[in-house]
């Protein structure tokens, strides 16, 4: 079982940076990890996914370039650092973890999720 805790969310401009952290508990360091979106009256869809070693990354093309994804197994901690943010950005960020294999970008493939950190970017 692994528990999972985002925080880092807030109001920026647009333009501005964020950085999200999601802490877990469990077994962190073997499980991929996927940060996914949720707009009002929108489907939930990916941006950003890491694999347990930290060596691999998987970017939505929405955000690529702006957002990098990162790990940290000895905190059991992985980041969601957004620059340049868009007004298009805002939602209520998740942080997921599973044993995905390689189809890290679908959410079905997670079995854990966070509760959410809500990012807000006015223009």
């Amino acid at each position: 079982q692994v528990q999972l805790v985002e925080s880092g969310g807030g109001l920026v401009q647009a333009g501005d940076s964020l950085k999200l952290s999601c802490a877990a508990s469990g077994p962190f360091s073997r499980s991929a990890m996927g940060w996914f979106r949720q707009a009002p009256q929108k489907e939930r869809e990916f941006v950003a996914a890491v694999n347990w070693s930290g060596g691999n990354t998987y970017y939505a093309d929405s955000v690529k370039g702006r957002f990098t994804v990162a790990r940290d197994n000895a905190k059991n901690t992985v980041y969601l650092q957004m620059n340049s943010l868009k007004p298009e950005d805002a939602a209520v960020y998740y942080c997921a973890a599973g044993n995905t294999g390689n189809d890290m970008l679908r959410s079905s493939a997670y079995a854990y999720w966070g509760q959410g950190t809500q990012v807000t970017v006015f223009s």
